[in-house]
């Protein structure tokens, strides 16, 4: 047999040549991380101690054409206590690694730490690196262990204790752009690609290609066709918790990965084991008819009160009324034509005389070229900033103290359509909705039959 230290994809590993024989390849498929390389024709092993020493104690018997010195990983330390050869502790940046004799007391405790995991190939146990799980480890082993930090040098306990100052929070994960690779160049740019050719929104693409790149880089060194399931675990427990970020967001990362990992990478990984968070059932936001009406008339200027009348008059998205062009507006008929909404759907809307009557009083004043509404360019597409500003002046002159959005207009059309009688199934045909189950929600704000309902309270 004869060993080697080799550069393979970037990493150093150490290369194991031997003829071809049953038993040893049983062996060295024991030791974490071994690789059979069909290129080099030869197996190979992570660069490490752990691995070079797993590899001499299943083949004490076997010569090997290479100096100890030379192949042996560097310690600047060597071990004196003899029990810190089976109590080890190695801490990487989003890791923990534990080596220790098989014991019962010590099993149960390492369950209870977060994310714990019993590596069989590597013969240990991989946990979550934040500073709770820190503290807890350093608590429990006190001195059997030596910790080891970055792989190379060895330290006292003592020295490697938490600072127990920032255990109230902890911080996210920084995820810098100088760790994209050229592998994560490649493989997002392809995935780019691929969402173009399939004509995903020029949002939802910008939306999935920063949720991989960021959830890619978190898993740094890892090559990407080794990530698994519980990187996304980690992801979500190091990164997009601490950073205070939304279920909305974790699901559109989970979301991106699973297009990702399916018709990209196409590694063995199962994308169904991207698990998405637990749903929230949260209700739209309604404003009452008096407050709406203070809203609309608040604008002097008759351009923004022309648009965000036309937002509540046909429950509008923001980039459906920033995308009207005139040609949309059908007057004889009383119809506006919504084109390539989410979804890449069309949909009519009906409009009313005195809606018809504002449009027109706008379109004399404005005459506009190219899009219905444009910026202070000619034939310059209205910016969604702007309109943001013109709905947050009109909730000011109108003395709202509630956080209005533009999508609260929507969903108060909605909410004062089904107050006035209107059938959910026309509802669902006005808003766009693929599934009727999302407009139902707003059956639980409506007031048309909860002020019905009288509370017991009233008969005491």
């Amino acid at each position: 047999m004869k060993i080697k230290k080799i550069t393979h994809k970037g990493e150093i590993r150490i290369a194991v040549e031997f003829p071809y024989n049953h038993e040893f390849v049983q062996k060295i498929k024991q030791i974490g991380g071994a690789k059979w390389s069909s290129t080099l024709k030869l197996w190979h092993i992570p660069y490490s101690k752990e691995s070079y020493n797993q590899l001499l104690s299943f083949f004490p018997d076997i010569s090997i054409e290479k100096e100890q010195s030379d192949m042996a990983p560097a310690e600047s330390v060597k071990m004196q206590n003899p029990i810190t050869e089976k109590f080890r502790v190695e801490f990487y940046s989003t890791r923990i690694y534990i080596y220790i004799p098989k014991n019962e007391n010590d099993c149960r405790f390492l369950r209870t730490l977060k994310y714990s995991k019993w590596n069989s190939k590597g013969m240990r146990w991989e946990i979550t690196n934040s500073q709770c799980n820190k503290r807890e480890i350093l608590n429990y082993f006190g001195n059997r262990i030596r910790i080891y930090n970055n792989e190379t040098s060895t330290q006292n306990v003592s020295s490697c204790a938490p600072d127990y100052s920032d255990l109230k929070e902890e911080k996210p994960v920084q995820i810098l752009n100088s760790k994209i690779t050229p592998e994560i160049q490649m493989y997002l740019q392809e995935f780019k690609t691929w969402l173009e050719y399939k004509r995903y929104g020029e949002s939802t693409i910008g939306t999935y290609v920063d949720c991989v790149k960021k959830f890619l880089i978190f898993c740094v060194p890892k090559p990407i066709a080794e990530i698994q399931a519980d990187d996304m675990v980690r992801f979500v427990h190091e990164y997009i918790i601490p950073s205070k970020l939304s279920y909305s967001y974790q699901n559109q990362v989970v979301n991106g990965a699973k297009l990702f990992f399916r018709e990209i990478v196409k590694s063995q990984l199962n994308v169904e084991a991207f698990a998405r968070p637990r749903r929230q059932h949260l209700l739209p936001n309604v404003l009452s008819k008096e407050e709406v009406k203070s809203i609309l008339q608040a604008p002097q200027n008759v351009k923004h009160r022309t648009m965000l009348s036309l937002i509540y008059a046909c429950g509008l998205r923001r980039s459906e009324l920033l995308g009207l062009k005139p040609a949309d507006i059908q007057s004889k008929r009383g119809l506006l034509l919504i084109r390539e909404s989410k979804g890449k759907k069309d949909r009519v809307i009906s409009l009313s005389e005195k809606t018809i009557e504002m449009l027109r009083e706008y379109y004399i004043l404005y005459k506009p070229g190219v899009w219905l509404f444009e910026g202070s360019i000619k034939g310059e597409q209205y910016s969604e900033q702007s309109l943001q500003n013109v709905l947050k002046q009109a909730v000011s002159k109108a003395n709202i103290n509630k956080p209005v959005t533009l999508h609260w207009l929507r969903h108060s059309y909605a909410t004062h359509l089904l107050e006035n009688g209107t059938d959910l199934r026309y509802i669902q045909e006005l808003l766009g909705h693929k599934s009727s189950k999302t407009t139902e929600i707003y059956t639980h704000v409506s007031n048309k039959s909860l002020q019905k309902i009288k509370s017991p309270f009233d008969d005491l």
